[in-house]
């Protein structure tokens, strides 16, 4: 089963809701967040990534930070950049780019079930990552960023939801990036309780991006309750800001690879040792991995196609993953990258940006681009089933969610 529950949520205004809203607090480095707040002192990353409003030189510590961030919540409240909606709702909420589209709803999800599994994750956290969301979510008293979630759809969810979509919608905007983000408010208790009762007969929910809010939204709730002597479970602090999409409308694109050097290796010996296991290839263009077990490389300003050879790949859920082969067989033991997670000499770039962008960090900071295949949802529902973790930065979802549409307070 999946437990939802409508709540009272914190939106912008419709005239305001593009100027507040921002990317997630984890696609932007600081220096990128600092440009896009320079002309907008409204931007919700003021609230995600507080650091935003100090110079590199001049930060404060980490607590100091988070009680910024929670001024800053605060202030943006007190002028009109949010208002809290009167009555308990689901939040209906649609993301378009292109021919794209996927339509699912905002609600609070019970940390219980992600406690005892029922609700999937496919990937490890990181404990500094957690200790940062934790104090975010502590101190600001709130749910600033969702949790995306997804489901396997029966084809019945849309039944669910089809009748909203007549409604007044309460949020409706371009973003930068060409995306179109609407939002409904549900506010019919039968249609809430419709919905509670049909994400009931869910068997399981799965993490697809946001496992560090995830986490860190249990950690706080075992905080609270531990102060809490009379702790009953319904308490808002037991359930966390999630948004959750049919997985056959979910869209992922590769996560592509940088490595700074060639662990002393020249060219030539590089592109000859790893012809043990890949089928090398050199291109005169750019070209997008066209299937699975298939890379692009760019290395000294040539692009090459690397094939892994049947004798490297698996049909193990995990094993057989393009992120595992290409870290099994070519960054670890050849380039050295021992742990993705924590190796400086290793970078990643979202399928979004583009090959262009490899070409770009190639002549800037890195030595050798690899460009991965994207992971199904298929494969990643698979995996979270069989209770395995995939590779660090094996998924990279698009279009993404929005910040700053929809925030929820722990009390």
């Amino acid at each position: 089963m999946a437990k939802i529950q409508p709540f009272k949520g914190y939106l912008p205004p419709l005239d305001l809701a593009k100027k507040v809203s921002s990317p997630p607090y984890d696609v932007l480095s600081s220096s990128e967040a600092r440009k896009m707040v320079q002309n907008n002192s409204d931007s919700f990353l003021r609230i995600i990534k507080p650091e935003v409003d100090y110079s590199t030189s001049q930060l404060p510590d980490n607590d100091s930070l988070y009680n910024h961030a929670s001024k800053n919540l605060e202030d943006f409240i007190k002028k009109g950049n949010f208002t809290q909606d009167e009555n308990s709702c689901f939040y209906l909420y649609q993301i378009s780019l292109g021919n794209h589209k996927q339509t699912g709803i905002i609600a609070a999800v019970s940390i219980d079930e992600y406690n005892r599994g029922l609700i999937k994750r496919h990937e490890f956290t990181r404990p500094e990552k957690e200790d940062d969301r934790t104090k975010h979510i502590e101190i600001t008293n709130a749910n600033s960023g969702p949790v995306l979630l997804t489901f396997r759809n029966d084809g019945e969810f849309q039944n669910h939801i089809a009748e909203i979509k007549n409604q007044k919608m309460a949020i409706n905007f371009f973003a930068d990036d060409g995306s179109k983000h609407s939002l409904w408010k549900i506010t019919s208790p039968s249609m809430q309780e419709s919905l509670s009762l049909y994400f009931e007969l869910i068997p399981a929910l799965y993490i697809a991006d946001g496992h560090h809010r995830a986490a860190s939204a249990s950690r706080v709730q075992k905080i609270r309750q531990d102060k809490n002597p009379n702790h009953n479970g319904d308490e808002s602090y037991n359930y966390f800001l999630s948004v959750i999409f049919p997985h056959d409308e979910m869209k992922i694109q590769g996560y592509n690879r940088l490595v700074k050097d060639l662990a002393g290796l020249s060219d030539d010996q590089f592109l000859e040792i790893i012809k043990t296991n890949f089928i090398v290839t050199k291109i005169n263009h750019i070209q997008i991995p066209h299937s699975r077990h298939t890379f692009s490389m760019y290395l000294n300003e040539c692009w090459y196609q690397l094939i892994a050879k049947d004798k490297i790949i698996s049909n193990d859920s995990v094993s057989g993953l393009d992120a595992s082969i290409l870290q099994d067989y070519l960054l670890d033991p050849i380039l050295k990258i021992d742990d993705p997670r924590t190796n400086n000499r290793i970078d990643f770039v979202g399928g979004i940006r583009g090959l262009k962008e490899l070409e770009k960090r190639c002549s800037l900071d890195a030595k050798v681009a690899f460009a991965l295949h994207p992971v199904s949802i298929d494969e990643l529902l698979t995996v979270a089933d069989a209770d395995k973790v995939m590779p660090p930065k094996s998924t990279w979802f698009e279009p993404k969610l929005r910040s700053g549409l929809v925030v929820r307070f722990l009390d």
